[in-house]
């Protein structure tokens, strides 16, 4: 039998009032407020986050592949699912691959990994997603779309929901794209593409999966259908037969957005969440074509080990303060640089480092057990020489044991930049920028976890490091 093992989902703690949006261009807001990934995210540290939370405290060398999709990966002709399985500290023999260009890129990869397990050449695959996508300043786009990740573990044992099956359909279309030079995401014009595009495949894929497997709307518990918007959501689900109040998954519009190729499995992990044993979830995800799968909840559910609830992020939120400040966010409008973008970087000195830096390795001494991150030879406390073992610690927490606010050091847009020492497990002493916060905020003893996040740009290449970031408070396992 294979299934689902483990889930979990990772939205930025940035919201941005869509009413904001609106009174910047004189138009009506469409309510709500959606996420905004920080100056120091994108779909790579998004994904980290998802899948850290998904796997929890699982032995990371029992995972045989990692799969990543997105249409905003950072790097073409780079392999962003190895970087990620790097800085997860997955073993040396993990299989990768990304899948990108289409927004159902997510289903795709999940429905590659169900395969993958179930003709034996794993016994588990990790599945990631995430994306961050930007819309036409004053466009429909610009207010609906949101950031976010979500990430699922693929097995054959411990299940909390098997695979049931699928169904797929493709189609030839024009109606959202971008081509390689462009920053915006590019459409058609909207009736068509709701209409003839979006609507008209997903009923179809709908049809057919129940078709295929002889069921009826009624049997269904939950339907999860993203959608550029509730209201088509809504009349697409009445048109299936579906009870639009007991029977369909939030789409997470109005308090986070439509997230690309990562809003279908932010949604599967929120059903699974409220899921009891016997329910039959039915997934429908559109582009060029849809697909659709359908998930049997065991009586597993509910005992997944990922860290944070979906509620979690939803409860926990820092609201931009301007629309400005959105648009420096997300490199629209240029934000005078810093310190932190005067610095030069090498590709040598990265590979050389990438123990601390990417998998956040410290070295713990085997004599006298004294931790010192980044990994050192020598032992500060006993000076003994080679004689350590690396542990990783990105998934220790801690306290703040000093900070200074740093008024220099940050960019017009971010100017306080809060340089950070966190006391985390066994007294490791951890220096680090506090991200995700109000400076004014970090006290003494406030409590903080690790993030991998974006750094700076330089010599070409993204530049990737931990920090520090206050705990976020809410339904945690």
């Amino acid at each position: 039998m294979v299934g689902i093992v483990s889930y979990g989902c990772y939205i930025p703690a940035l919201r941005l009032e869509r009413r904001l949006i609106a009174d910047a261009w004189n138009r009506n807001s469409m309510g709500g407020e959606r996420s905004v990934a920080n100056n120091d995210e994108d779909s790579i540290t998004m994904a980290v986050e998802a899948a850290a939370n998904c796997l929890n405290d699982r032995k990371r060398e029992e995972i045989e592949g990692l799969f990543f999709a997105s249409t905003t990966a950072p790097y073409q002709e780079k392999m962003s699912s190895a970087l990620i399985a790097t800085v997860l500290d997955l073993g040396r023999e993990v299989a990768t691959a990304d899948f990108a260009n289409s927004l159902r890129a997510g289903t795709a990869m999940l429905k590659a990994a169900m395969d993958s397990v179930k003709s034996g050449s794993a016994q588990n695959m990790l599945v990631t997603t995430a994306d961050c996508r930007i819309g036409y300043p004053r466009s429909d786009h610009e207010q609906t779309f949101g950031d976010g990740a979500a990430a699922i573990l693929v097995g054959d044992k411990d299940l909390v929901a098997t695979f049931e099956g699928s169904y797929s359909i493709s189609n030839e279309m024009v109606d959202v794209w971008r081509n390689p030079e462009d920053k915006f995401v590019k459409t058609w014009e909207g009736r068509f593409i709701l209409d003839e595009g979006y609507t008209a495949h997903m009923k179809e894929v709908v049809l057919g999966i129940l078709k295929k497997y002889d069921l009826k709307p009624e049997d269904i518990s939950k339907v999860i259908m993203p959608a550029p918007n509730s209201r088509t959501q809504r009349s697409l689900a009445a048109s299936l037969g579906f009870d639009a109040k007991t029977q369909v998954q939030d789409p997470l519009i109005s308090n986070v957005g439509y997230c690309g190729a990562a809003q279908p499995l932010m949604m599967l992990a929120a059903a699974l969440e409220e899921a009891k044993p016997g329910d039959i979830l039915l997934l429908a995800a559109y582009g060029d074509g849809a697909d659709a799968v359908i998930f049997k909840a065991t009586e597993y559910i509910g005992k997944s080990v990922n860290r944070y609830k979906i509620n979690a992020f939803l409860k926990n939120k820092l609201m931009f303060s301007s629309y400005v400040r959105f648009l420096s966010y997300r490199g629209i409008l240029e934000a005078q640089p810093g310190e932190p973008f005067r610095l030069f970087p090498s590709a040598t000195v990265s590979w050389r480092e990438r123990r601390s830096s990417l998998r956040c390795h410290a070295s713990r001494c085997k004599k006298c057990g004294c931790m010192t991150f980044p990994v050192q030879r020598i032992c500060y406390h006993c000076r003994s020489k080679d004689d350590y073992e690396e542990v990783r610690v990105s998934d220790m927490t801690g306290k703040v044991f000093t900070f200074t606010r740093d008024n220099f050091g940050g960019r017009s847009d971010d100017p306080v930049i809060v340089q950070t020492v966190a006391e985390l497990e066994n007294g490791l002493r951890f220096y680090g920028i506090m991200t995700d916060c109000d400076p004014d905020s970090v006290q003494l003893d406030t409590p903080v976890e690790l993030s991998f996040r974006r750094i700076y740009e330089g010599a070409g290449f993204h530049n990737y490091f931990w920090k520090l970031r206050p705990v976020r408070k809410g339904e945690i396992n």
